[in-house]
């Protein structure tokens, strides 16, 4: 799916943007539909987490997906966006995740001959927005500021242990399915800052480390391309 992410990313930013109006009896009353589909990528930080715990190597995230765009004014320059989307999020650190008879055991002590710990997620996400921008029915570049809130459910979540000595990669189930958190988009034209902060744990309550919840709260910092 990652693959797909990418030419998906590609593409977009050969794409160019247009917009589509609404035929009304007044040319001061032309409704239009901005920005239907979404691509982006970023880099996932890690909040919430153990003192011990570091983040190692490249966590990425890649999201993309459609945006149901409702003008609410007369001009455009106001809407409502609420959408259905794809993502997959990595996080890199030095957590030791294995998996034992009854579940799965956490540790940060370190592995000296550890090379990659890796956690990934695949989500269905459902982004809701509000929409400002100064566009026009004939104007495809323009200053956007979107807000909002992002649902989503994990549907699959993976651990990967690489040391010199051996791999290891199993389906983690403890894992918080269902996420949660403000969004805050801003840019103008292709170019878009996206960010995410979740207000819900990525891991649940059996995932502890000496007897305290392992927690990890996501910051996503990136770029989003709108494509209509």
């Amino acid at each position: 799916m990652r693959y797909i992410f990418f030419i998906l990313i590609s593409l977009g930013s050969y794409s160019t943007y247009s917009q589509v109006k609404s035929s009304t009896d007044s040319l001061f009353n032309q409704r239009y539909f901005e920005d239907q589909f979404y691509i982006g990528i970023t880099y996932n930080f890690i909040g919430n987490k153990p003192d011990d715990l570091k983040q190692r190597n490249l966590s990425y995230g890649l999201q993309a997906g459609l945006i149901k765009d409702i003008p609410l004014n007369n001009s455009g320059t106001r809407a409502l966006g609420v959408g259905f989307g794809l993502a997959l999020n990595t996080y890199y650190s030095n957590l030791i995740v294995r998996e034992i008879s009854d579940g799965f055991s956490y540790d940060i002590s370190g592995i000296s001959n550890l090379k990659r710990s890796k956690l990934e997620t695949h989500l269905i996400e459902f982004p809701i927005e509000f929409r400002w921008r100064n566009s026009t029915p004939t104007e495809y570049k323009f200053w956007r500021v979107y807000t909002g809130f992002k649902f989503g459910y994990i549907i699959g979540a993976r651990s990967k242990l690489v040391t010199s000595d051996f791999k290891d990669g199993f389906f983690n189930t403890d894992i918080s399915n269902f996420q949660y958190g403000p969004t805050f988009n801003f840019g103008y034209n292709t170019f878009n800052v996206h960010i995410y902060y979740a207000l819900s744990d990525l891991f649940d309550d059996q995932a502890q480390i000496s007897g305290e919840q392992l927690g990890f709260r996501p910051l996503r910092v990136g770029l989003i391309f709108y494509i209509l």
